[in-house]
């Protein structure tokens, strides 16, 4: 088993990083020579996946142009979110609608993806087939993120989520079945829904990366990373 198609979330506001995405898209923004979005494609290449599936909202022409006028040798489509933008569940949701497979690999391209990341997500993907999962999120401890500040989401005990100790932050980085979608309409609504109930079940998988976290949390934090 193995995953095909990889999502890619690109439609919020990335008003954290007002004013430099007020003319230009978060996942547009630049660090080492390459766009958010480079980064996490590349690590989508890596990883051999074909097939790349992008919602777009928020100056979506600068997202499909980008795409356009890139060969990536991997098929990708940008999806909008339509009238109205989705949120992450909705999002989601929407590009999975428009798709025949069951698992999909999903990534929000502000953290810093880097092919270091390609071995812990080929074991995430192993588990998530292995045990007949139908989700699992990549967390990181706290003290491996380069934002200090950024608070904790969950805490991760022999792979399951609870929120007891706020411990860990969520990379970005996720496996979803389209299963867990049930019931679900196409309307906006946050993915953390999903997973609030999933951890009262006691259902919500977590595998934990080792790597230091980059993440684009704000301005400030933006422009420290583009010094390293």
């Amino acid at each position: 088993m193995k995953i095909n198609t990889a999502l890619i979330l690109c439609a919020g506001f990335g008003k954290r990083l007002n004013p430099i995405t007020i003319k230009t898209p978060k996942p547009l923004l630049i660090i080492k020579n390459l766009t958010l979005l480079d980064h996490c494609i590349n690590l989508i290449i890596k990883l051999n996946i074909k097939k790349v599936l992008i919602n777009s909202f928020y100056l979506k022409e600068q997202i499909n142009e980008f795409v356009r006028n890139h060969n990536y040798n991997i098929e990708i489509k940008v999806i909008e979110d339509g009238e109205n933008i989705l949120d992450t569940g909705g999002g989601i949701l929407n590009l999975i609608d428009k798709s025949n497979e069951d698992n999909f690999l999903i990534f929000n391209p502000d953290t810093i993806w880097n092919n270091n990341y390609a071995n812990e997500i080929n074991h995430m993907i192993n588990l998530y087939f292995n045990q007949n999962l139908k989700n699992i999120l990549l967390l990181v401890k706290k003290d491996l993120s380069f934002d200090k500040s950024l608070l904790g989401d969950f805490d991760l005990e022999n792979n399951l989520i609870n929120q007891n100790d706020k411990k860990y932050i969520y990379t970005g980085c996720q496996i979803l079945n389209k299963s867990i979608f049930e019931n679900k309409k196409i309307t906006n609504f946050s993915i953390t829904k999903i997973w609030s109930d999933l951890i009262k079940q006691k259902r919500l998988i977590g595998f934990e990366s080792k790597l230091k976290f980059y993440h684009a949390t704000n301005l400030d934090i933006f422009k420290k990373l583009k010094d390293l």
